[in-house]
């Protein structure tokens, strides 16, 4: 049986929505395996004298967790 968890993260960059995406994937990628999917829950931007600074993304990443990984951490 595979078993799915989702986690939220925030991501954020200077040059646009779709590069603060890439970002989140990219970043989260170091650390966390089996990514499925990434929903896109919230978006903003900081705004200075009238001009978008900063995109801002919160997400929600799914991944699967490794059958071996949930065996040894059950038989704990």
């Amino acid at each position: 049986m595979a078993v799915v968890k989702v986690i939220e993260i925030i991501a954020s960059s200077e040059k646009s929505i779709e590069d603060a995406l890439h970002n989140a994937v990219t970043e989260v990628s170091k650390t966390i395996h089996n990514i499925d999917s990434v929903f896109v829950k919230d978006i903003k931007v900081h705004v200075k004298d009238g001009k978008i600074t900063t995109y801002g993304l919160i997400c929600k990443v799914s991944f699967r967790i490794d059958e071996q990984e949930r065996q040894e951490k059950a038989a704990k």
